[in-house]
């Protein structure tokens, strides 16, 4: 997680040093920048304009905390609000750090959840003011965002959320498996109980014609509201040749998602023999798509578990037998499963492994 933290006054300054400190105790991972505009703090103060240095950081951090006035840090993010899906968490704690306040992306970015942590590391007065966090409900996008879930359908994620807000029940179906205790709001639909929700939340990764429980309970009631959230679970083994184009690797990928009737938002990397890891067009297609790019020498590859294609060709090349399906496999992890072998896009060679699915609750 990035993180960038702002100060705005000398105060400030301090408290944002004691913060970072404690973020990465919190979470040694953590990555963090610090900025201090502050005119009494010359020698370390932004000669940018906080405006300027706010959207230097603001598309490709995941959180931004200013120690500043609320107005100072509303005027600073506002020239680059777009959607609450892309949006940092914008937490906002005043110099004295006696309130801490979740300013934006309150559940899809997780500013409620980083509000209330560092309120714990101060001291200070956590304040969330999304209704479900104030009634206690369960929200739909903070728990997408908690389990790795995509939300398809923003405006139905909000009608779901008012729903709940107005004491409705929502049916809840998934392919992966659910453990636990479901919160109060939800409960499990099966195809033959459509009639008991007006809302239901679908998890699965594949195209909604492909979900036969779906297919069926829109013939039988068109009026069923129904929000897929998509678990971001399938790895992609490429093989290609030297020079392939990111559009030709990208119109691949495509065309083996529709042929398998998967949602392009389930793909969580891309995976190939170590010999590709310098290969243009690979590495622009996860960097345009924000994917981790694997790669692995052919000795690793061999030693991938299942049936594989076979291929004499890619073996005297590259020194194993098929690199799209066993890359595919390691990169999708333990006890995953060859979901699509081999398929060929005028020399592109793809292939699909999905993760084994992690119960959720």
């Amino acid at each position: 997680m990035k993180i960038v933290l702002i100060a705005c006054s000398r105060q400030a300054y301090e408290l944002m040093k004691k913060l970072e400190r404690c973020l990465k105790e919190y979470e040694p991972g953590c990555r963090t920048a610090c900025i201090v505009k502050c005119s009494s703090l010359g020698e370390i103060s932004e000669k940018r304009s906080l405006v300027e240095v706010t959207g230097e950081w603001f598309g490709i951090c995941d959180a931004m905390i200013f120690i500043s006035s609320v107005g100072i840090a509303v005027r600073a993010v506002a020239p680059y609000l777009r959607h609450k899906s892309s949006d940092p968490a914008v937490v906002v704690m005043d110099e004295k750090g006696k309130f801490c306040i979740s300013l934006l992306s309150g559940h899809a970015g997780g500013a409620n959840e980083l509000t209330n942590r560092i309120a714990g590391f101060t001291g200070a007065v956590p304040v969330v003011t999304t209704a479900t966090d104030l009634e206690g409900k369960f929200a739909v996008d903070d728990f997408a965002r908690k389990n790795g879930l995509v939300v398809t359908d923003w405006e139905m994620a909000k009608r779901i959320s008012a729903a709940v807000l107005e004491g409705e029940r929502i049916g809840i179906y998934s392919e992966l498996p659910l453990e636990g205790d479901l919160p109060g709001e939800l409960f499990f639909v099966e195809s033959d109980c459509y009639k008991d929700t007006s809302y239901t939340v679908c998890i699965s990764c594949r195209v909604p014609e492909r979900i036969q429980w779906l297919k069926s309970l829109r013939k039988r009631r068109d009026s069923l509201m129904v929000l897929q959230l998509v678990p971001k679970c399938l790895a992609a083994g490429i093989g290609c040749r030297k020079g392939t184009s990111e559009q030709a690797i990208e119109h691949a990928v495509k065309q083996c998602f529709r042929e398998e009737g998967f949602l392009e938002e389930a793909l969580c990397s891309v995976a190939s023999i170590d010999l590709k890891k310098g290969e243009e067009g690979l590495l622009g297609y996860c960097r345009g798509r924000n994917l981790p790019f694997l790669t692995y020498s052919a000795e690793e590859l061999g030693q991938a578990v299942g049936e594989f294609s076979e291929s004499r060709f890619v073996e005297e090349v590259t020194g194993v037998s098929c690199v799209c399906e066993r890359s595919a496999v390691l990169a999708a992890g333990s006890g995953c499963e060859l979901l699509c072998p081999k398929r060929i896009y005028d020399g592109v060679t793809v292939a699909l492994a999905g993760k084994r699915g992690k119960g959720i609750f």
